[in-house]
């Protein structure tokens, strides 16, 4: 059983930027292929980024709305995971979750789908004001 919990969202402004961090507990976090989701009122919850585990490459993938402003990084040794957020948008606004996963498959669109994940985080909140 792995334990995910997220912190450092907030209120922001549109341009700020903002880190999260998704500490793990209970099993080897370095096993773990992890990601971001996000999910917006009303709305579908959305990936934003994925990371591989270090043994498995380290790489990473980013959803459209996100690449280039986002960077998905992880701390295996603190068993954390990051997402530097830059240029927030309104539209950025949501639930943000971490994720984690001891599968995982070459098909990079695989790591992009929430039921590839059996760990979850409760989420924290982010808001950007414009």
């Amino acid at each position: 059983q792995v334990v995910l919990v997220e912190s450092g969202g907030g209120l922001v402004q549109a341009g700020d930027s903002l880190r999260l961090s998704c500490t793990a507990s209970g099993r080897a976090f370095s096993i773990l292929n992890m990601a971001w989701f996000r999910r917006a009122p009303g709305k579908e919850r959305e990936f934003v980024s994925a990371i591989r585990r270090s043994s498995g490459g380290g790489s990473v993938l980013y959803g459209d709305s996100v690449k280039d402003r986002f960077i998905i990084s992880r701390d295996d040794a603190k068993n954390t995971l990051y997402l530097q957020m830059n240029n927030l948008k309104p539209e950025d606004t949501a639930v943000y979750y971490c994720a984690g996963t001891s599968g995982g498959l070459i098909s990079s669109d695989w790591y992009t789908l929430p039921n590839s994940y059996t760990y979850w985080g409760q989420g924290t909140q982010l808001t950007i004001s414009s």
